[in-house]
């Protein structure tokens, strides 16, 4: 799946998701760091419970930050695989 998320710096993100586990995440563009350690953290857990990690978190003064964006990318991904 590709997801273009909205209000970070990363411009696109491409998730492999198999049976409801997150199987890989690439942050395209942002804070290479930090994209590779949320990509590391993630590999493995099921899709609701990366969303119920990860929603809501902000960066600095922004409403949505790359993890917030990570989990708005798995809920479309569940509404579309229903």
């Amino acid at each position: 799946m590709i997801y273009k998320p909205e209000g970070v710096c990363a411009q696109l993100l491409s998730l492999e998701i198999e049976d409801g586990i997150v199987k890989s995440v690439e942050f395209i563009g942002g804070c290479a760091g930090n994209a590779q350690g949320i990509s590391s953290l993630v590999k493995g857990m099921h899709v609701d419970d990366v969303i119920e990690r990860l929603e809501g978190i902000k960066c600095g003064f922004k409403d949505t930050s790359c993890p917030d964006q990570l989990s708005a990318a798995l809920k479309q991904y569940k509404a579309e695989h229903r």
